[in-house]
């Protein structure tokens, strides 16, 4: 983990959304995933032995709703779910939740609201704070602008946005950081800050590889055109 990254535990029953949202996560700068698990019981594993600063978490969850277990937590939580029971909605932001997306998403809305959850840490770090950063930072937790629309850093106009954007766009199947990279002649790690601000702004999706073995790779496309 790097130094001032927030660190997020990731709850889903279903281990490949958790594994989706969690590669959505770490492609974030300033985000790292700290655990993904599938259960209450997991995630309380999970959460006694290290420290987190986010839980996204599931309502439907194998030994309960996830909504008790957001009630306990001592770190930040946003709720990711099919869950529409208005009851629901409310029993989740009285536990403490700060934000509720319902699935499915798009990627780019959850990358966007992480960015605006970063934004509200930020707003909030000091010891003292003013009534406009009390403001600006509940703001950030649930921006009004599309995720197109969206400043992302890196992905603000620049030579080499350009190419990573153009790498993938002209590529006949999707491409990982280290193919992008080697396309255009850049590091994997410049690559993969230029891609996930690019899936952030909505200019391209990640998605998961899986393979036999190991761990799923993140690969990027550009969206298909209506």
């Amino acid at each position: 983990m790097g130094r001032g990254e927030l660190t997020v535990l990731v709850v889903d029953d279903d281990f490949r959304v958790a594994n989706l949202h969690a590669g959505i996560v770490s492609a974030l700068p300033g985000f790292t995933v700290g655990a993904t698990v599938n259960s209450i019981a997991a995630a309380r594993t999970a959460l006694a032995e290290g420290a987190f600063d986010l839980a996204l978490v599931d309502v439907y969850l194998p030994d309960g709703s996830g909504v008790d277990l957001v009630r306990d937590l001592t770190c930040d939580a946003m709720m990711l779910t099919a869950a529409t029971e208005s009851a629901t909605v409310r029993a989740a932001l009285s536990a403490g939740a700060l934000g509720y997306l319902v699935k499915p998403f798009d990627h780019a809305v959850l990358a966007t609201r992480l960015a605006g959850y970063a934004r509200y840490r930020r707003l909030l770090a000091g010891p003292e704070v003013a009534a406009a950063d009390v403001d600006a930072a509940l703001t950030a937790l649930r921006p009004a602008a599309s995720p197109t629309s969206v400043s992302t850093g890196a992905a603000a106009a620049s030579p080499t946005k350009d190419l990573v954007l153009q790498a993938v766009r002209d590529a006949d199947v999707a491409m990982s950081a280290a193919q992008v990279a080697a396309a255009i002649g850049i590091s994997r790690a410049t690559a993969q800050r230029y891609l996930a601000n690019l899936v952030g702004a909505g200019d391209l999706r990640m998605q998961l590889r899986y393979g036999s073995t190991g761990r799923p790779e993140q690969e990027y496309s550009a969206p298909r055109r209506a």
